[in-house]
C-alpha cells in the first residue's frame, strides 16, 4: 500500500488533536473586584502545559513528516502502530487538561501528572517502535539508501527521547511541577534545528 493516504490521514488526525489543546484555554469571566491580569495569571498552568503539548505534538508531526517521506511502502504493521500513535496523540488534548486542572491542586495531582508523563511516554514509545521497524528490521520498505551507521544514529536518537518522558512519570509521585518541568525542557529541546534535522 503506498504512503500518501497514510500520511494524509495522520496529518489530518494530528491537526483535530493540536488544535482541541486550544479548547481548555477559557476566557476569565467578568468579575467584580478582579483584574483580567490577575485572573489570567491564576491561569498559568492552563498556558504551560498547553504551550508543551502544543510543541510536542508539533515536533511529533514534523517527524513523522520525515519518517514516512523515506517509505517507498508501507506494510500492515507500519499502518497498525502507526494509528496507535495517533491514538496517543489524539489522547493528549484530555491528558494535558487533566495536568493543568490537577497541578496546583491538594488532592491527584500526582496521578494527573503520572497520567500526563505515560501519555507522552506512549507516544514516545510508539514512535521509537515505527522508526525501528522501518530502519532496523523492514529496511527495503524504504525509498532511500542509508547505511547501517545512519539508521543506528536515527535510531538512537529517537530512542534517547524516550528516557527523559520515562523519567517525568516516575517522578510524578515526588512533584508534578517536576513533571511539567522535563516534559517542558524535552519540548524545547527538540524545537531546536539542530535536535531534529536527520530524525
Amino acid at each position: 500500500m503506498s504512503t500518501g493516504r497514510l500520511e494524509s490521514f495522520s496529518d489530518g488526525v494530528i491537526a483535530v488533536a493540536i488544535t482541541l489543546l486550544v479548547l481548555d484555554l477559557v476566557v476569565p469571566p467578568l468579575r467584580h473586584g478582579h483584574t483580567l491580569a490577575g485572573d489570567l495569571g491564576h491561569e498559568w498552568p492552563d498556558f504551560v502545559a498547553y504551550g508543551v503539548s502544543f510543541v510536542t505534538v508539533g515536533i511529533i508531526w514534523m517527524n513523522h513528516h520525515v519518517m514516512i517521506s523515506r517509505l517507498r511502502v508501507a506494510d500492515h504493521f507500519v499502518h497498525f502502530v502507526n494509528l496507535l500513535l495517533l491514538m496517543s496523540i489524539v489522547l493528549l488534548p484530555f491528558t494535558t487538561a487533566l495536568m493543568a486542572r490537577y497541578l496546583q491542586a491538594r488532592h491527584g495531582e500526582s496521578l494527573a501528572a503520572g497520567v500526563y508523563g505515560g501519555s507522552l511516554l506512549l507516544m514516545g514509545t510508539l514512535f521509537s517502535l515505527l522508526h525501528h521497524h522501518i530502519l532496523a528490521r523492514r529496511p527495503e520498505l524504504m525509498s532511500v539508501e542509508m547505511t547501517p551507521a545512519q539508521r543506528r544514529r536515527i535510531l538512537v536518537r529517537s530512542a534517547s527521547g524516550v528516557t527523559p518522558y520515562l523519567l517525568a512519570t516516575a517522578l510524578a509521585p515526588v512533584s508534578p511541577y517536576l513533571t511539567l518541568a522535563i516534559t517542558g525542557a524535552v519540548a524545547a529541546f527538540y524545537a531546536l534545528p539542530a535536535a531534529t534535522a536527520g530524525s
